[in-house]
């Protein structure tokens, strides 16, 4: 994931800071505890693709 993408994009529902997890590619919103795929490369920043973070996961 290129870093300079990572610095412009933000959620897509409250415009809040997202992180890259690496391992599962995918750009993590905990404000909203969603987690949106990266697929080839391209992030799928569409709430219907978002999966629901478990309570566990990302807890700040």
């Amino acid at each position: 994931m290129d870093p300079k993408l990572l610095d412009i994009l933000v959620c897509p529902i409250c415009k809040g800071p997202l992180h890259y997890d690496k391992e599962r590619q995918e750009l993590i919103c905990k404000a909203d505890r969603l987690a949106y795929p990266i697929r080839d490369d391209i992030p799928v920043m569409l709430e219907d693709e978002a999966r629901q973070l478990e309570p566990d996961e990302y807890s700040e």
